[in-house]
């Protein structure tokens, strides 16, 4: 609840700071004093547009600064979330500079607008007349339902499975797609691999095949070169290796003379060994060298289409040909296999789309388990409210699967015997909404926790016991939450546990609004102009000291 608000610099607020107690605080005034400018203090606080020009005094910045109880609304996961310092109270401001520059803070640490909203709307609701077209809103009354029922743990159930089921259909939605995009490229691919494949090429063989091509091309002058040197080696009559030997030979009578002329005779043989093998592989090779026309067009052909195909994927060897053999063979695989992805996320697509439903249904049940005895309350409430033939109804219907359920939620009204009941936008009227958005918020009090309740004159058009029974309601809805009612009715401002008066005073410069909290005396006086005018009978103040004393 709010414990603490201050306001400096804003509109005709120079400075401003209240303490409103826990149970119903009631604000009154003159039209035009200033309660409308306390609202837009509060919106800054909930995140709404900043403007400059609001600003009090130009060369001053405004602050409105909120202290909140927050033990009671299990805010700390939102804190952690957030990466903020969970403390309680909870101190949040907003500073708008004379540029119109605005910044946003939570226990003095920044925060975005989006922060401070989503903090905000858990600590502060407000509500006008104009406010409740909201309650026409399909969300909205949704929403009002979930926190009738308390289905919060079968809603945030529902959400996770929700969460899968869309993960597996958009999924399966692009596999589909992905699919149809590879399967036009499918039979090009398929087309391009054959080809290469049928090429069964091998790293290296295209160089092998140009050395193998340019020996056979060559062959008579390869066996002419090879015969020319064999016979220098072994001529019979002109024989490197005789001439060797008979050099071997010259040495042997002397190298007994010295070890230097022994390891001269040894080099002679090392060499004479040499030429030897190298004569003996010049004859095999010799005889392997064979003019071959058809070994030579083989091998044309074949560098023909090694060519061919370089070309035609731009590519300057063998190893970038198997390169892109390989991404073929992986993009066909991929459309090949298709089949088995596409059952296997599809039966994952079913079973979640299963579980979704099943949570689906046990949200729904939880939600009508309570629609009756929402239905009775509210008819009785807007009984006492002055609609004594006020009929409710929660209606249910099937939707597409969506965040909150498969559930469209209608509420449906009539306000007179014999007449159907309707959606609220057709047949509600603006006081009827008002006294509608109380019910709701009177039973939802019940239940669970509430932020801060705010009612903007929501009393509009409501008189007489209509208007005593209204205030009773908001005095019994402020033992479970902290409500303030800014009002026009002695009756509802006579229920209040506090009362604030919002007045204009006019200085020599200008007019500044302010407020008060009133003590006993003044609160009697002050409703006592309620129900009399400006100049109270004694019979209006005994009128306004019996409402309070009713109490």
């Amino acid at each position: 609840m709010l414990v603490q608000l201050q306001i400096k610099n804003y509109a005709l607020i120079q400075h401003l700071e209240i303490f409103p107690d826990s149970e119903l605080n009631i604000i009154t005034g003159e039209t035009g004093a200033g309660k409308s400018i306390m609202l837009g203090a509060l919106g800054l606080l909930m995140g709404k547009r900043a403007d400059g020009k609001a600003l009090f005094d130009q060369s001053k910045k405004c602050v409105v600064e909120g202290t909140f109880e927050i033990k009671a609304y299990e805010l700390k996961p939102y804190f952690e979330e957030n990466d903020l310092d969970y403390e309680n109270p909870c101190l949040i401001r907003r500073e708008i500079a004379p540029s119109g520059k605005s910044r946003a803070f939570v226990n003095d640490t920044p925060v975005t607008l989006d922060i401070l909203k989503g903090l905000a709307g858990r600590l502060i609701d407000v509500h006008s007349q104009h406010d409740s077209v909201m309650l026409a809103d399909s969300t909205y009354q949704l929403d009002l339902l979930d926190a009738y029922a308390g289905s919060r743990e079968e809603l945030l159930d529902f959400q996770t499975s929700f969460k899968a089921y869309k993960k597996a259909k958009d999924e399966l939605s692009q596999l589909k797609a992905d699919a149809a995009e590879m399967q036009k490229e499918f039979d090009y691919n398929s087309f391009l691999l054959e080809e290469l494949s049928e090429a069964k090429l091998q790293a290296g063989e295209q160089e092998e095949a140009e050395d193998q091509l340019s020996v056979l091309e060559n062959a008579e002058e390869v066996k002419q070169r090879f015969a020319n040197v064999s016979a220098i080696l072994n001529h019979p009559e002109q024989s490197l290796l005789s001439a060797l030997q008979e050099a071997g030979a010259q040495l042997n009578p002397i190298i007994k003379y010295s070890k230097e002329y022994e390891d001269l005779k040894k080099r002679l043989q090392s060499v004479q060994v040499e030429l030897s093998d190298i004569a003996d592989e010049i004859s095999i090779v010799e005889e392997k060298v064979e003019y071959d026309p058809e070994q030579i067009q083989l091998l044309k052909d074949r560098l023909d289409l090694i060519f061919r195909l370089q070309q035609k994927h731009q590519v300057s060897d063998i190893e970038g040909l198997l390169e892109i053999q390989q991404n073929l063979s992986l993009k066909v695989e991929n459309v090949l296999g298709f089949d088995t992805k596409l059952k296997d996320l599809q039966q994952t697509f079913e079973k979640s789309q299963k579980l979704m439903l099943e949570k689906a249904k046990l949200l729904r049940n939880k939600r009508k388990s309570v629609t009756q005895k929402m239905e009775t309350k509210i008819s009785e409430l807007l009984k006492e409210l002055g609609i004594p033939n006020a009929s409710f109804k929660v209606n249910i219907s099937e939707k597409e699967a969506s965040s909150d359920g498969i559930d469209l939620v209608e509420y449906l009204f009539s306000a007179n015997k014999g007449f159907e009941l309707q959606p609220l936008k057709k047949v509600a009227s603006g006081g009827e909404f008002s006294r509608l958005m109380l019910a709701l918020k009177y039973i939802l009090a019940e239940k669970a926790a509430m932020p801060t309740l705010i009612f903007d004159e929501i009393d509009t058009g409501i008189s007489g016991e209509v208007a005593v029974k209204m205030g009773m309601l908001m005095r019994e809805m402020s033992k479970k939450l902290q409500l303030m009612a800014i009002t026009h009715l002695h009756q509802i401002a006579g229920k209040g546990t506090s009362h604030f008066f919002v007045y204009k005073a006019d200085t020599p410069e200008r007019t500044i609004s302010s407020m008060k909290k009133l003590n006993n005396d003044e609160r009697i006086l002050e409703i006592a102009k309620m129900i009399g005018g400006e100049n109270p009978s004694e019979s209006s103040i005994k009128s306004a000291i019996e409402l309070m004393s009713n109490n």
